[in-house]
C-alpha cells in the first residue's frame, strides 16, 4: 500500500529536499565533510577525541604497495580491506580467516592472493569511490560482533545507524545482514532494518524492502526479543560525534564488539531517510523540537532529553 503525500506530511515524514536544504544546508559546513568522507580522517579523528574504533591494521595508498597487502595482513586472524571514500557499502572485502595460503570469506567463499591485490588496487583507481576520484585502502581488523546478535544476523556484523541533530540522538535503526544482501547490513540490498526505541534500545518494528517484517528471514527469529545491550553508554558514544565533528546533522554507523564495547565504524554527513519507515515515524517532529533547545546542553544532558521526549512503544511487542 502506498501512502499519500498529505499522510506522510501528517506522520511528520521528511523527504530528501527537506533534508537537504533545512538541516543538512543549514546545520552542517561543507568545509568540515571531508572528517566523515574519507573514512582514514574519521578514525584519525576519533581515536584523537577518545573514541573506540576497529584497529587500523595499515593503509595502502599507491599501486607500487599492493604487492605489500599480503605482507600487512599475515599476522591478521581476520580482516576488512574497505575504500577511504567509498559509500553505501561499496568496496568492502571482509576476511573471516586466513586458510592454506587463501582467504575465507564470512560466506565460505575462498579468494586467493591475486584476488586481495586486485580489489585492493581496484580501490585505489577510484572504483568505489565517491565521484570516481583515486582513493586510499583502509586494512582493518576484524570486528568481534557480539554474540547476543547471533540469531538476528546472516554472515555479517550487524550495525546501528543513530541521527544526531545538534547534539542530540533523534533516531535509531540497527541493520541486519541477510542472504539477500549478500551478508552486507544494506537496506537497500535486502537487509532488515529494525527501529530501536532511544529510551532502552529495544525493538519497535522491522523492514525489510519497504515491507513490515517480524522475524529475520534466514535464521526465522523473531525480531520482537531484541535489544541492544549497554545502550546509554552506545547514545553517548554517538551524541559525543557532534562535538568531534562540528557537524549539526549527522548519521553514526555503530557496533558492539564483544570485547570493546561500543566501536564507530563511520560517519555520515547526508544519512539516508529509510531510518524513518523502520521506525514507523517520521523525524520531523522530532528535530523540530530539539531546533528549540539550547545547544549549551552537555552530552549527558542532551541524551537524557532525547530518551524523557523520544519514548515509544513496539510494534513487536505482542509477538514477543
Amino acid at each position: 500500500m502506498w501512502a499519500t503525500p498529505a499522510r506522510l506530511q501528517a506522520k511528520g515524514v521528511i523527504g530528501m529536499n527537506r533534508r537537504n536544504i533545512r538541516y543538512i544546508g543549514r546545520y552542517n559546513d561543507r568545509r568540515l565533510y571531508p572528517l566523515v568522507d574519507d573514512k582514514l580522517q574519521t578514525k584519525l579523528l576519533a581515536k584523537r577525541h577518545g573514541i573506540t574504533t576497529p584497529d587500523l591494521i595499515g593503509t595502502v595508498s599507491t599501486q607500487f604497495d599492493v604487492k605489500h597487502v599480503v605482507e600487512m595482513v599475515k599476522d591478521a586472524p581476520g580482516f576488512v580491506i574497505k575504500p577511504a571514500k567509498g559509500s553505501g557499502g561499496k568496496g568492502i572485502l571482509v576476511v573471516e580467516r586466513q586458510q592454506d595460503g587463501g582467504y575465507v570469506k564470512p560466506s565460505g567463499a575462498r579468494i586467493e592472493r591475486v584476488d586481495l591485490e586486485r580489489h585492493v588496487s581496484n580501490i585505489l583507481s577510484g572504483l568505489y569511490s565517491l565521484g570516481g576520484t583515486p582513493d586510499v585502502a583502509v586494512i582493518e581488523s576484524l570486528i568481534a560482533f557480539d554474540e547476543v546478535f547471533a540469531a538476528y544476523t546472516y554472515e555479517g556484523v550487524p550495525d546501528i545507524r543513530v541521527i544526531i541533530f545538534r547534539g542530540y540522538p533523534v533516531m535509531a535503526m540497527m541493520r541486519l545482514s541477510t542472504a539477500a544482501s549478500d551478508g552486507k547490513a544494506n537496506l537497500h540490498q535486502g537487509a532488515v532494518g529494525v527501529g530501536l526505541d532511544i529510551t532502552t534500545g529495544a525493538a519497535l518494528r522491522g523492514v525489510q524492502f519497504n515491507r513490515p517484517r517480524e522475524d529475520h528471514p534466514d535464521t526465522g527469529h523473531g525480531l520482537a526479543s531484541l535489544y541492544v545491550p549497554g545502550w546509554d553508554a552506545l547514545l553517548h558514544l554517538a551524541a559525543s560525534c557532534y562535538e568531534m565533528t562540528g557537524l549539526g546533522y549527522l548519521g553514526t554507523d555503530m557496533v558492539l564488539d564483544r570485547h570493546h564495547g561500543p566501536m564507530l565504524l563511520e560517519l555520515n554527513a547526508r544519512p539516508g531517510l529509510a531510518i524513518q519507515m523502520a521506525n514507523g515515524e517520521g523525524l520531523r517532529r522530532r528535530l523540530d523540537l530539539i531546533e528549540k533547545q539550547a545547544e549549551t546542553r552537555s552530552v549527558e544532558a542532551r541524551v537524557a532529553f532525547a530518551q524523557r521526549h523520544f519514548a515509544r512503544e513496539g510494534e513487536l511487542a505482542s509477538s514477543a
